[in-house]
């Protein structure tokens, strides 16, 4: 089974699973899609661009549950990513992982997570 991710606020899913789905964030409004990264992409999307950010979660998706609105296109370093166009129905969250920041000021992966 493969799975890829969401990086957002606690607010946003809470807001999101209220109304029963996940239109994005303010950029993923603006690009016109919701932006995923897969388990190897992680960690640089939350350095690159959550860097500093508390009250965070990680929401895993199963691909094969969304894949009828999923894109493979290609995004930082020419690096193929997930990319979904439409509203994520937020029951096809598979599982949520809270993403904290370290007293470092950088983000600390739950335990387990790359194993």
């Amino acid at each position: 089974m493969t799975y890829v991710y969401k990086v957002c606020s606690k607010k946003e899913w809470s807001d999101a699973t209220e109304v029963g789905f996940y239109s994005g964030s303010e950029v993923d409004i603006n690009d016109g899609f919701i932006h995923l990264s897969t388990i190897n992409q992680i960690q640089v999307t939350v350095s690159k661009h959550f860097a500093g950010q508390e009250d965070l979660l990680i929401i895993q998706f199963d691909e094969n549950k969304i894949q009828n609105k999923l894109k493979w296109e290609a995004s930082r370093d020419g690096d193929l990513f997930p990319h979904y166009y439409g509203n994520i129905q937020t029951k096809l969250e598979d599982k949520r992982f809270d993403l904290d920041l370290g007293i470092n000021g950088v983000h600390e992966f739950p335990e387990n997570f790359f194993s």
